[in-house]
């Protein structure tokens, strides 16, 4: 059964995007769907799911449930569950409930485990209690 563009989509269905290495994005994007990330994003990203491929960069504010990250961010990410692999390169703050990070990957930024409920403004924010300072760099 065909579904049009305005027809709601049945409950507990998922749906997936991905944006190719070649696509470029310059704005914030909203999407209720999982997004699978490969080419480059210059705005804010609020999903389901975030997967990040290794040559993708995103530069701006990740919000999500859950997020991979592979490649470049410059920006604070907030989720439920974070995993940060080996090729993972982060200049921000993180805000987690349960993170994972691989050993290789470089994170500059705060480590803040609050459940990804951040402010967008966390990098003015003075240091709460529990938050960690954290510089990684390993070669």
């Amino acid at each position: 059964m065909a579904r049009t563009p305005s027809a709601p989509r049945p409950a507990g269905a998922s749906t997936f995007s991905m944006l190719g290495p070649d696509t470029v994005i310059t704005g914030n994007i909203e999407a209720t769907a999982d997004l699978h990330i490969d080419g480059r994003v210059d705005g804010d990203i609020a999903c389901s799911s975030l997967v990040q491929g290794e040559d993708s960069q995103i530069t701006g504010a990740i919000r999500a449930e859950t997020v991979r990250v592979a490649g470049l961010v410059r920006g604070t990410i907030a989720a439920r569950e974070v995993v940060i692999l080996k090729t993972a390169r982060i200049e921000g703050d993180v805000a987690y409930d349960t993170l994972t990070i691989e050993q290789g990957a470089r994170l500059e930024g705060r480590l803040s485990p609050n459940g990804g409920q951040t402010p967008p403004a966390v990098a003015h924010l003075p240091k709460a209690s529990g938050e960690a300072e954290l510089v990684l760099t390993a070669q």
